[in-house]
C-alpha cells in the first residue's frame, strides 16, 4: 500500500538558529479520469478530467466525480472501475483509472466536450460561467423532518479531525466526512484538493448504496465554495458544514435549492446562511 506522505529533510529557521529535520509532506499526484462508453458505432473512450490529488481511493474519487458531474445516476450504470497505464516511475502509483459504462447508458457528450482540468486549489477551472456550473436535474430540497442538533453540529469538527491521519503527519491535506444525524462520521476522506475529499466520500456512499444521502451531511475542513455545495446537491444531502466561510455562489445556491448551509463551524459557534429550519 502506497504512503500518502513522503519523507523530506527539511531546513527549520528559528531567530537566528538554523537545524536540519526530518519531516514529511503530503503526496500530490495527477490522476487522469477515462469513461468508456457506448455509441452506436461501439465502444468509445474520452478522458474527462485530470486532477491533482492524494493517492488512494482512486475508484471512489473517479465515481464520485461522474456523480456529482451528473454523468451517471446509479452504481448500476458502471461496469467496471480499474486502473490502467504504466505506474509513475517514482512512487508506482497508477495514475490513470478507467471508468466502462455498461451498455446501453447514453453519455451526454456535451458535458464531455468540455474537457476541463482541475486542480488542487480551485476545482472548476474551464467552467467559465455560472450557466456551465449549473448541476442538471436538480430541484429545491423539501424540508423534510431531517433536523440536526446544534450541539452534535459543534462537535464535529473536532471528529473530523481524529480522523485526519495524513494531516497529522504534513499539516497539508483537506477532509470531508458524512455524517448522521447522531453526529457520527459515516466515511471520511483525506485529499490535497477539497473537492477530490468530496468526491471520494461520495463515490463511497455511492459503492455503499447510500445515495442519495437525505439524511446525511457533509462536513469539510475548509471553506464551502459553490462547487462543494453542487456535489451536496447532487449527492441529496440537505445539510453543509464548513469550518471556515462561504462563498457568495455556495449561499446563493443553498438558498435556491433549499439545502442548509452551516460555515465558521468552530468550537460551539457557527454561522448558518440557508435554511435554517434543519438546525434545531
Amino acid at each position: 500500500m502506497t504512503s500518502n506522505s513522503q519523507p523530506v529533510t527539511i531546513s527549520v529557521v528559528r531567530g537566528s538558529s538554523l537545524q536540519l529535520r526530518d519531516d514529511r509532506v503530503a503526496v500530490e499526484e495527477p490522476l487522469e479520469i477515462r469513461l468508456g462508453y457506448e455509441l452506436p458505432e461501439g465502444r468509445a473512450e474520452t478522458s474527462i478530467s485530470i486532477t491533482m490529488r492524494t493517492p488512494g481511493n482512486d475508484a471512489e474519487l473517479a465515481t464520485g466525480f461522474l456523480f456529482t458531474e451528473s454523468i451517471i445516476r446509479d452504481p448500476s450504470d458502471i461496469a467496471l472501475v480499474k486502473p490502467c497505464g504504466s505506474p509513475a516511475p517514482d512512487s508506482g502509483n497508477t495514475n490513470v483509472i478507467r471508468v466502462e459504462l455498461e451498455s446501453g447508458i447514453s453519455v451526454d457528450l456535451d458535458r464531455l466536450q468540455r474537457h476541463f482540468y482541475t486542480t488542487s486549489s480551485c476545482g472548476v477551472c474551464g467552467k467559465t460561467s455560472l450557466d456551465a456550473l449549473r448541476v442538471s436535474g436538480a430541484s429545491s430540497r423539501p424540508l423534510d423532518g431531517t433536523r440536526f442538533d446544534r450541539a452534535m453540529l459543534a462537535g464535529l469538527p473536532d471528529k473530523l479531525r481524529a480522523a485526519q491521519k495524513v494531516f497529522d503527519e504534513t499539516g497539508g491535506l483537506h477532509a470531508a466526512a458524512a455524517f448522521n444525524v447522531a453526529g457520527d462520521i459515516i466515511v471520511s476522506h483525506e485529499d490535497v484538493g477539497r473537492h477530490n475529499a468530496v468526491d471520494k466520500v461520495v463515490g463511497t456512499l455511492l459503492s455503499e448504496g447510500q445515495l442519495p444521502a437525505n439524511e446525511l451531511g457533509l462536513l469539510v475542513s475548509g471553506r464551502a465554495s459553490f462547487e462543494l455545495m453542487q456535489k451536496a446537491l447532487i449527492a441529496g444531502m440537505p445539510l453543509l458544514a464548513a469550518v471556515s466561510a462561504p462563498s457568495s455562489l455556495a449561499v446563493d445556491l443553498a438558498r435556491e435549492f433549499n439545502v442548509t448551509l452551516v460555515g465558521f463551524l468552530r468550537n460551539d459557534t457557527f454561522n448558518i446562511y440557508a435554511a435554517e429550519e434543519r438546525i434545531s
